[in-house]
């Protein structure tokens, strides 16, 4: 499977003027909530902010959304406590030791939580990068990449999705351009990502759009406010609502599959 940043565009142009987007097809629920694994350095505070930003997206479109990481990581100064959070986003930090043990704690809670019964739903497992090297005996199905146009973060994402390719060869391999300027400066740096993983990996990179540099953004992040809710307006508020819900229309999609 693959989908390139132009093919998910509009999302991202829709609403470019202040206008909120027009709504779009509802989620088809699932019985069993995928769980999505975001892998992080452990002091890449930033990306771990973005993923508590994405899971308050995904509640606020109707649906359950839960942040799932190992305690001790440095992002807990930049989330809220654990527990329920704004509009009903869980946060759950446990003692996990490896993504095997965190990939369990996802399936108990899911059925401890009855997640999807009776609408959509989403796990986001904050994944350190160590724990999917060799010899993981449990990749992820499903990730999601964060990564810039620098050329070294560009290479060392890349070896990432080598990584999660070679020990799973049916994952899905997403990727989110963050920290760009323009467009156009995402649009090549996921074609140079994407064209490398389909040269030497024979596999293409699915787009989970861009989040442009914006100081609404971390001004958020900074007064641990969701962005979503501290400046619901801005352009970055509504790149990670896009994100949010491109994610959510690819586990609707496995559902009705």
């Amino acid at each position: 499977m693959a989908r390139e940043l132009g093919d998910v565009l509009h999302y991202f142009l829709d609403g470019a003027d202040g206008e909120e987007p027009a709504p779009r097809e509802p989620l088809t629920p699932r019985a069993d909530p995928p769980w999505l694994a975001v892998p992080l350095d452990p002091r890449d505070v930033v990306r771990a902010a973005f993923v508590w930003n994405l899971a308050v997206e995904v509640a606020r479109t109707g649906a359950s959304a839960t942040v799932i990481a190992p305690r001790g990581v440095d992002a807990e100064s930049l989330w809220p406590a654990p527990g329920v959070g704004p509009l009903g986003t869980e946060l759950v930090l446990c003692g996990a030791r490896g993504l095997e043990e965190l990939a369990a704690t996802a399936r108990e809670l899911g059925e401890s939580r009855g997640w999807g019964r009776g609408k959509p739903g989403l796990a986001l497992l904050c994944v350190p990068v160590d724990w999917l090297a060799p010899p993981a005996r449990e990749l992820p199905r499903w990730s999601l990449l964060f990564t810039t146009p620098d050329p070294r973060e560009l290479q060392a994402t890349y070896r990432l999705v080598e990584s999660l390719v070679r020990g799973a060869p049916e994952a899905r391999v997403g990727v989110t351009i963050h920290g760009v300027a323009s467009i156009d400066d995402a649009r090549q740096a996921f074609g140079r990502l994407a064209a490398a993983a389909e040269q030497n990996l024979g596999r293409g990179l699915l787009s989970y759009g861009l989040l442009l540099d914006d100081l609404d953004v971390y001004r958020a992040i900074v007064n641990l406010r969701p962005i979503g809710l501290a400046h619901p307006q801005s352009r970055g508020a509504r790149a990670v609502r896009d994100v949010a819900r491109l994610l959510l229309e690819d586990a609707a999609e496995d559902a009705r599959g």
